[in-house]
């Protein structure tokens, strides 16, 4: 296996983490309408992260390549902005609220780099 392909596999299997810690983290919120709306929000991002980066290594062309994994870097910093809601108004300032907006922000940081290569070639 490649470097390259073992990057690809190895993000594919932390987005879906990412995707799995989310649902966990949104079916462990309290019941109110406020947990429901961001959380249905965070949810929706975390789960497009994986979702769009697997389209992304399925792409036909650099152009599309290039488009996918712009979505999943947009939904990657939406789900930072959703999760720094919740810790910032105190609703769910915990460790796993933090652990999880690290992982966003590493996984987005990554990916934007990445698309940043591709965007030079």
């Amino acid at each position: 296996m490649t470097e390259k392909e073992l990057f690809i596999e190895k993000m594919k299997i932390r987005t879906k983490q990412f995707a799995i810690d989310t649902i966990k983290f949104c079916e462990s919120l309290p019941k109110g309408i406020t947990f429901y709306r961001m959380g249905d929000q965070l949810l929706r991002s975390a789960t497009s992260v994986g979702a769009n980066y697997r389209a992304a290594c399925r792409a036909r062309s650099k152009a599309e390549f290039f488009s996918k994994l712009s979505i999943v870097v947009e939904e990657g910093d939406e789900c930072g902005f959703w999760l720094e809601l919740f810790i910032e108004s105190g609703k769910q300032n915990t460790e796993e609220a933090q652990n999880l907006l690290s992982e966003a922000n590493e996984i987005t940081s990554i990916l934007a780099k990445a698309r940043k290569t591709v965007s030079n070639k």
